[in-house]
């Protein structure tokens, strides 16, 4: 099996996380320790934890469990996007594209939520 970076979910969850990053270089700086901090810190998250479960993934409450914390992460990344919309930080276009990937990196953590078996490799 592979290495964390190879997986698609952490694929997707990097781009996300470098295109968050990007546009909210743009908010305004009385956001710099909220909302800017918030949506930047969660969305990492998710990378930090498809990595962590994944390095210990053949140890399956902890693989489900550093998986449930990605989630997690993802759903409140999807906060601060609704937040950054309804604030005027991002444009519905640049919403809709950012909240479609981010649904998509939530069901692709789910699946392997349900099926560790098929990430874990030999289990100990």
């Amino acid at each position: 099996m592979g290495y964390y970076k190879d997986l698609i979910v952490y694929k997707k969850a990097y781009e996300l996380t470098m295109e968050i990053f990007d546009l909210s270089k743009k908010f305004p700086p009385e956001e710099k320790y909220s909302l800017t901090d918030q949506i930047r810190r969660s969305s990492r998250s998710v990378c930090a934890n498809i990595a962590e479960a994944y390095r210990r993934r053949r140890y399956r409450d902890y693989f489900i469990n550093k998986l449930n914390d990605a989630e997690t992460e993802n759903s409140e990344t999807q906060v601060w996007l609704d937040f950054s919309k309804d604030c005027g930080y991002i444009t519905s276009d640049q919403y809709k594209k950012l909240s479609e990937s981010n649904d998509e990196i939530g069901k692709l953590i789910w699946y392997m939520i349900n099926n560790p078996e098929k990430f874990r490799g030999k289990a100990q």
